[in-house]
């Protein structure tokens, strides 16, 4: 059925975004960005953010995953190693992240190169996780075909019951993916559609920062 959306028009008047007054570094403007979002709230995961990717049949595919540390590397969320988001980062590395916070009409959009994070990193953040996202990890065998939910709910009793009064191991599938960002580009809604858009490069360890037209 077709369908017409074109009458849905927003002004977007809630902030500038001036050159002369960003840091140096695009993550300091990320750290500040992100907690003004979640001081003015109306965003349920302030850190959901969209992850694209190529894989080696060319096919583009995008999915939303949780940003859950901002270190000195990157940009670090955890997922299935064999899951389709990794076959398709393990063949091509380069990726992209973007956030879209529409509370203070800001988009960050970010290009980096992705890894597989230390194992101990992903040890540390597995034993925080709640005993049911713990077992999730093992329970789900992520992309696959599967029969039907009860296959899920089957195995998840049964690993429950095999861990009951134990400390549940990180499976060796599953652990942390930092993007190691070389651009940031930092997008501020502004009137009549003449955004601001300030983008931040990366040359071996200097960033650089210009405009681009909206």
């Amino acid at each position: 059925m077709e369908r017409d959306f074109g009458h849905l028009r927003k002004n977007y008047e809630a902030n500038v975004l001036d050159e002369a007054q960003l840091p140096n570094s695009p993550t300091v403007l990320f750290n500040q960005w992100f907690d003004e979002v979640t001081q003015a709230g109306g965003v349920a995961e302030v850190n959901a953010m969209t992850l694209s990717s190529i894989d080696d049949t060319g096919k583009i595919k995008a999915r939303i995953v949780l940003l859950k540390e901002l270190t000195a590397e990157g940009f670090v969320f955890y997922t299935n190693y064999n899951s389709d988001k990794c076959r398709a980062l393990f063949a091509n590395p380069k990726v992209s992240l973007s956030f879209f916070w529409p509370n203070l009409e800001r988009q960050v959009i970010i290009s980096g190169i992705a890894s597989i994070v230390a194992p101990d990193v992903s040890d540390a953040y597995f034993a925080s996780r709640p005993t049911g996202s713990q077992l999730g990890a093992h329970v789900s065998p992520q992309s696959d075909i599967i029969a039907s939910r009860e296959v899920l709910e089957a195995r998840q009793a049964a690993l429950r019951e095999q861990f009951t009064g134990k400390d549940i191991p990180r499976p060796s599938h599953w652990g942390g993916i930092v993007v190691a960002p070389f651009e940031m580009e930092f997008w501020q809604g502004r009137p009549n559609r003449l955004h601001d858009r300030i983008v931040y490069l990366k040359q071996d360890d200097t960033w650089s920062k210009q405009r681009k037209a909206p």
